[in-house]
This record gives C-alpha cells, structure tokens and sequence, in this order.
C-alpha cells in the first residue's frame, strides 16, 4: 500500500499538468490581439457614421416675406430668397383666385416673378390685363426688399457717428494769385459731395478786409449748395470771387470732381 501512494501522485500531477496545458490552448484565440483590433474596429466605424455632417441652408441665403396687399380682386404677397444681397427668386404666396382671377394670376404671376429676379428692384413692368394684381405684387416686393434691406444693414454701434467722420476728406486747393492777395480755399468731401468750404487764405488789409469779409462767407455757402466750381461772383469782389473759384476748382479737381 505504500509504495501505490507516490505512483498514484504521480498520475494525479502528470492529469493536473494536462488539463492546463489543454486549458491554456483553449483561453489563446479569446486573446489574440488581432481578435481584439477586429472586434473594436465595427463600433468606431459606427460612431463615424453618426458624426458625418448633414446638409443645411446655403450660407448667406435668406428668405423674406413681405406684407400682404388688398387688391380689387383678392391679396397679393411676395416671397424672396436672398443670396449676397440679390434677389435669386421671387414667388406670389398670395395671388386673387376664383373665376376669371385664376387665368389672369396663372398669366401674370410667373411674368412678374422673372422681372423682380431680372430687376433686381420693385421697378417692374404691369402686366396687361392683370393690373390691379401687378400693382399689388410691386407693393408686396417693395416691402420685402425693404425688410431685406433692413436685415442686411448693420445696426448702429457706439462708434459709428466716428466711422461716418472717417470717411469725409479734407482738400486744400491751388493758392489763386490775385491782384489784392493770394486766395486758397480748402473743402471737405464726405460721400461724393461738399459738406464745407473754407477760405484759408484771403486778401487782407484796408478795403480788401471789408470785401473779404463779405464775400467769402457767401462764397462757401455757395460752395457747399452748388457742389461744384460753378458759383456766381460776390458783386464788389470781383477778384476775391474769381480766384476762390479756381482755387475751388483745383480741391475738387484733388477730390476727384
């Protein structure tokens, strides 16, 4: 009986040994690292797809409406769509319906819908025939380019009274010799358009004084009402006159006319 014992030990080490190498060969594909990569590589395609962007308006587009006017013969309202500041369709939302209506809007409508896109403009011609919806559908545009107009400009912030101010120029022109003193005279432009003259140089001393003083004030508002050079001459400052007008001349010359 006792020499049994370590044989039988023997056999129960070499079954114990067995069963984990089979073991061990069974646990192995579970964790193979290319198992492993295969199996997380579908749920990160699938978080891809839940991430792809979807379609949207086009940037810069807008659409508006605008109010809806009575006609003898029913309501008529524009619709537009508005793309960087031009009108790319224009469409009746309301138009007269109901017996010989229907034949007119279903002439008109379409004709005037090209003409707003065509025009860019509530200045369109009335279709024959369909007057009162024409009148009505320009109305309609009318109000709608105008709400667009609104919706385009921006709303006026603290510093826009110094923007406007930046954009006028200051033009100081030619020095015009005359035969009582040199005489220059310096503007200011702002849009295209004289918001000031000035004499900065003016003949002086004994009558010239008195001349100057009356004829220069009323040559800068002169100035300034006629936008141009094209002023008329101070009666007793016949010199003083004509050489502010060249001097003028040689500013808006400067400013480009």
């Amino acid at each position: 009986m006792r020499k049994s014992q370590p044989v039988r030990r023997v056999v129960l080490a070499t079954a114990a040994t067995v069963s984990g190498v089979v073991l061990l060969l069974a646990l192995k594909p579970a964790s193979d690292p290319g198992a492993a990569s295969a199996a997380g590589a579908a749920p990160q395609q699938t978080a891809a797809g839940r991430e792809s962007p979807q379609g949207g308006a086009r940037a810069g587009s807008g659409t508006v409406t605008g109010d809806t006017v009575r006609t003898q013969y029913g309501a008529v309202q524009v619709r537009l769509t508005v793309n960087a500041g031009k009108i790319t369709r224009a469409e009746a939302v309301q138009a007269p319906k109901g017996g010989l209506s229907d034949q007119k809007t279903q002439l008109a409508v379409p004709r005037l819908n090209q003409e707003a896109v065509a025009a860019q403009s509530a200045t369109i011609d009335t279709v024959s025939g369909a007057t009162y919806t024409s009148e009505g559908y320009k109305k309609s545009l009318q109000s709608a380019l105008d709400r667009a107009k609104a919706a385009a400009s921006p709303s006026p912030g603290p510093d826009s009274g110094s923007a406007g101010r930046a954009q006028a120029r200051t033009v100081t022109g030619k020095v015009a010799q005359t035969q009582y003193g040199p005489v220059q005279v310096r503007i200011t432009v702002s849009a295209g358009r004289i918001t000031r003259a000035e004499a900065v140089q003016a003949p002086k001393g004994g009558l010239s004084d008195q001349k100057t003083q009356l004829a220069v004030p009323r040559l800068n508002q002169e100035a300034v009402a006629a936008g141009s050079a094209d002023i008329d001459a101070v009666s007793g400052a016949t010199y003083t006159s004509t050489g502010y007008r060249q001097s003028l001349q040689s500013a808006l010359d400067q400013a480009g006319g």
